[in-house]
């Protein structure tokens, strides 16, 4: 059976910062992000949740847990190594401007629009 307190292994790759180097403000206007593929390896369990990796990364980029959002988390077959992709932002208010609504809402930041049903 999984432990649910079984040792995580947490790496990033392909870090990016997201800095523009010409000076020129109206041509491209700063993200205030830092994005990257994390792996995760979890051997004796069967995956871990997006909230406790969103811990686990906001300890390691000391940052606060609102400013990180977790996407695209695939386990490969057989199980032990997820991939995904990691969102780090400057600030809570970065995450709200930039970040798309669904992801939001997935996240707990904001809530979902009810629409009424269109009648036939």
């Amino acid at each position: 059976m999984a432990d649910r307190e079984a040792p995580v292994t947490l790496r990033t790759r392909k870090f990016i910062r997201n800095v523009s180097y010409r000076v020129i403000p109206e041509e491209r206007p700063l993200l205030g992000r830092k994005q990257m593929v994390v792996d995760i390896l979890h051997p004796n369990r069967a995956n871990i949740s997006k909230d406790e990796l969103r811990g686990k990364l906001a300890e390691m980029y000391k940052a606060s847990k609102e400013q990180v959002n977790v996407f695209g988390l695939r386990t490969q077959f057989g199980g032990g190594k997820t991939t995904g992709f990691g969102l780090i932002y400057d600030s809570p208010e970065a995450l709200k401007k930039f970040e798309p609504h669904y992801r939001l809402v997935r996240v707990g930041v904001s809530s979902k629009i009810e629409k009424p049903s269109r009648q036939q």
